[in-house]
């Protein structure tokens, strides 16, 4: 992903590589992201590397002398250029927080129904500490699907990771993590640079997470029919794209590990024991072991 602030008439396009001159994501004259197909520098072109993360460059250098000279002259100027590549990227890093922190008629409604569940699980175990549920809530969506995303794009889109750019997105991922949290860190000079990056940001992104949870739980609830119709509706569009018969497989070797645990959840929750779920995977299970299923 790629913008650039200004041009570098002295740099070297062929460079792929951090170096004392340049520090890491490419970056054209343009303010639109670019990806490249295979993550290399085309020739001729007119680029400047920069990086959220200090480059590892002890391999650019001949001798022990050049490289320890370097070294200790960097912490100062590789600090400004962090905070430049942090000004250039920071809109764009809060237009993906705003865009997934929206309780907007775009909100899956899985989204609405598992906040809800929350909710109701906290109220029924008297649980009145607020940052428990707001724990359970980032748990379960930012830090379990976000930040897994964050880190690893290469897992949806066809491009090319390298140490350097995945140094870089765990910064990012590092941010989001601790805008979910509500526990204060304190910072010093000696903290990691990476902390103090967006420090200053924390706050906002902190009332963002907040008031995204807020905005959802103020929705109107979801029913069991709409949230059917919905999972209906998904699975349809998903038709051809998965592999249901080893999905089925991996949920009932999960199920068999814990089959205690969850029989006895369905046997108390009223809900579940309306429908006769416990009988239900009993049968399942009667029915994939081989038995008769009138037997269970």
């Amino acid at each position: 992903m790629s913008l650039i602030p200004r041009q570098n008439d002295s740099f070297n396009a062929n460079c792929k590589q951090p170096c004392q001159n340049c520090t890491g994501t490419y970056f054209t004259n343009s303010l639109s992201p670019i990806i490249t197909v295979n993550g290399d520098v085309e020739a001729g072109s007119n680029l400047r590397i920069y990086h959220l993360v200090r480059p590892i460059d002890e391999h650019h250098y001949q001798n022990n002398k050049t490289s320890e000279r370097t070294h200790k002259a960097i912490p100062e100027i590789f600090l400004t250029r962090l905070l430049s590549t942090k000004g250039t990227i920071q809109k764009f890093v809060d237009d993906f927080f705003n865009t997934i922190l929206t309780a907007n008629e775009a909100l899956p409604p899985a989204v609405k129904w598992l906040f809800d569940l929350l909710d109701d699980a906290a109220r029924k175990h008297s649980i009145t500490e607020s940052e428990v549920v707001h724990a359970w809530k980032s748990n379960s969506l930012p830090l379990r699907f976000w930040v897994n995303f964050i880190k690893n794009p290469d897992f949806i889109f066809d491009i090319n990771k390298t140490t350097t750019v995945d140094s870089c997105l765990s910064v990012i991922a590092q941010t989001f993590m601790d805008s979910c949290s509500t526990t204060e860190h304190r910072l010093g000079k000696d903290s990691p640079s990476n902390k103090l990056l967006f420090a200053k940001d924390i706050p906002h992104y902190r009332e963002m997470v907040a008031h995204f949870y807020y905005d959802v739980q103020m929705l109107p609830q979801i029913t069991d029919q709409e949230m059917s119709t919905a999972m209906q509706q998904l699975s349809v569009s998903q038709i051809g794209e998965f592999d249901t018969v080893s999905a089925l497989k991996e949920l009932y070797i999960y199920v068999t590990k814990y089959s205690d645990q969850i029989l006895d959840a369905l046997d108390i929750d009223p809900y579940c024991k309306k429908m006769h779920l416990a009988h239900k995977l009993e049968n399942v299970a009667c029915t994939l072991e081989g038995e008769e299923t009138s037997t269970c």
